[in-house]
């Protein structure tokens, strides 16, 4: 999924940009506010991070004119400013969620996802090779054919599709399965891993070991 990060520290825009890269995002990384508004233009994002405190044109700014326009892409502020009032300023100029700079990185990652679910910009559907998820019906077929699979395989599978190609630990699962902050059971994600190769065949998920588990490209 497509994300617009607007933040003009380099230092920690590097990491945000690392960090949700490594959470299967493709992040498109800008620095100032008329920046974001041409890439904003340009192309289809499925949320933005947004930063209020940057050169040129605010956060606050970009946001006014991303609504003034009609637009309802899903924004998360992430900002180090902390005080109620400049929360209850970004949800009324038209912000989605708001999270201080000293959140935990699971947790700007849980709450990105939640966003863009309710919104519906994550796509009508994902396809890697013969394998294809309907987001609507939450329902999975292999070459045409229906396999019955549970929520929380479901939740496991969107997530090695959307990151198809990239290597996902555990916890990057964990998340995707229960949100942040929760108390697991330590082979949760083991158990349904090993239940899809059951339905989808064991070369399907492919575990790197003391990393996590990945789903591989189709060989063209």
């Amino acid at each position: 999924m497509k994300l617009l990060l607007v933040e003009d520290d380099p230092l920690l825009g590097d990491g945000l940009r690392a960090a949700l890269s490594k959470a299967a995002f493709a992040v498109t990384w800008v620095r100032d506010g008329k920046t974001a508004l041409a890439a904003l233009g340009s192309g289809e994002f499925a949320a933005m991070v947004l930063d209020i405190g940057l050169p040129g044109m605010n956060g606050m700014d970009v946001l006014r004119e991303l609504r003034a326009a009609g637009d309802t892409l899903p924004v998360l502020i992430l900002t180090a400013r902390d005080t109620t009032r400049d929360k209850v300023v970004s949800f009324d100029r038209g912000a989605d969620d708001y999270l201080v700079k000293t959140a935990d990185m699971e947790e700007l990652v849980a709450r990105l996802r939640a966003l863009i679910r309710r919104s519906g910009r994550g796509g009508g559907s994902l396809s890697v090779g013969d394998l294809t998820l309907d987001l609507v019906a939450r329902s999975v077929t292999r070459n045409g054919n229906s396999l019955a699979v549970s929520s929380r395989e479901f939740a496991v599978l969107r997530a090695l599709m959307e990151g198809v190609g990239r290597v996902l630990t555990r916890g990057q699962l964990e998340t995707s399965l229960y949100g942040w902050g929760r108390n697991v059971d330590s082979n949760a994600v083991e158990v349904h891993i090993h239940n899809l190769r059951l339905k989808l065949g064991a070369e399907t998920i492919r575990t790197v070991r003391g990393i996590g588990y990945t789903l591989a490209r189709p060989e063209s």
